[in-house]
């Protein structure tokens, strides 16, 4: 079964800092691009951050530029969200997808397998 599974959500100050990891199941990320969203309170879901793992390519909304970092491990089959210097407006919740089409995904791209997502509150 193919599964994504965030973790590492909760609370902050700002300025703060929180990480977050998207765990898959089911298949290999080595073949996937694997994107971070951010659903704040009505809005839509905007990709913050996206990480393909054929070569590594990165990319980040302007608004996450310099705060946050995305990285992969293959062996964990996991994709990681380091968000720091943490802002009111970063509060919402936060799902990881794999993105783009085959063979390798794309970054940024259109999501396609959605995890369930985790909170992350920013206040102060």
């Amino acid at each position: 079964q193919v599964q994504l599974v965030e973790s590492g959500g909760g609370s902050a100050q700002t300025g703060g800092s929180l990480r977050l990891s998207c765990e898959a199941s089911g298949f290999s990320l080595e073949y996937y691009a694997i994107g971070w969203f951010r659903q704040g309170p009505g809005t839509g879901r905007e990709e913050v951050a996206c990480i393909r793992f054929h070569d590594g390519k990165t990319h980040y909304d302007d608004s996450v530029k310099g705060r946050f970092v995305i990285f992969g491990d293959k062996d964990g089959n996991t994709v990681s969200l380091e968000m720091h210097g943490l802002k009111p407006e970063d509060t919402g919740e936060y799902y990881c997808a794999t993105v783009g089409g085959p063979p390798f995904g794309s970054c940024p791209g259109a999501a396609d397998v959605w995890g369930q997502g985790t909170r992350v509150a920013v206040f102060g």
